[in-house]
Formats: C-alpha cells, sequence, structure tokens
C-alpha cells in the first residue's frame, strides 16, 4: 500500500467538508476526540471516576429488615387469574 501524501488527505477532508457540512464540522472533531480519549482510557483501564461501575456494597442485615410503611423489592406471590 502506498504511503497517503497530502494530496490524498487533503481530497478526504474535503469529501468529509462536502458530506458534513462547515456548520457541523466543529462538532463532528469534537465528538471524535471524545470518543477517541474515552476508548483510549478504557484501554489503558486509567479514566476518570471509576466508582460509579462498581455496584454499591449493601450490609445483608439491613437489607433483611424493610420498614413497615415501605413495600419490599421482591414481588408478592399472588393467584393468576388464568380462566
Amino acid at each position: 500500500m502506498p504511503p497517503i501524501g497530502p494530496l490524498e488527505i487533503g481530497v478526504v477532508l474535503l469529501i468529509v467538508l462536502l458530506i458534513v457540512g462547515p456548520k457541523k464540522l466543529p462538532g463532528l472533531g469534537r465528538n471524535l476526540g471524545t470518543g477517541m480519549r474515552e476508548f483510549k482510557d478504557s484501554v489503558t483501564g486509567r479514566g476518570g471516576d471509576d466508582s460509579d461501575d462498581e455496584p454499591a456494597k449493601i450490609d445483608p442485615a439491613a437489607a433483611d429488615k424493610t420498614p413497615a410503611g415501605e413495600p419490599s423489592a421482591a414481588p408478592e406471590k399472588q393467584p393468576r387469574g388464568d380462566a
């Protein structure tokens, strides 16, 4: 494969400009940069705040007790009215 020269890069940029349009080109570049940054961070294992990805730890003793006024998270078993 031959090396890509400045003429080929210019043709590609001109085609992108014609397809996308001059008004949306800065937003496209910004989104492309953000996506590349997120991809790099996910590959290297670095990133912002990883604590959002981890599930919250629940105390088993506190999970068994539900206040009297609140319904439990598990649905109650009720007979179905299939006829």
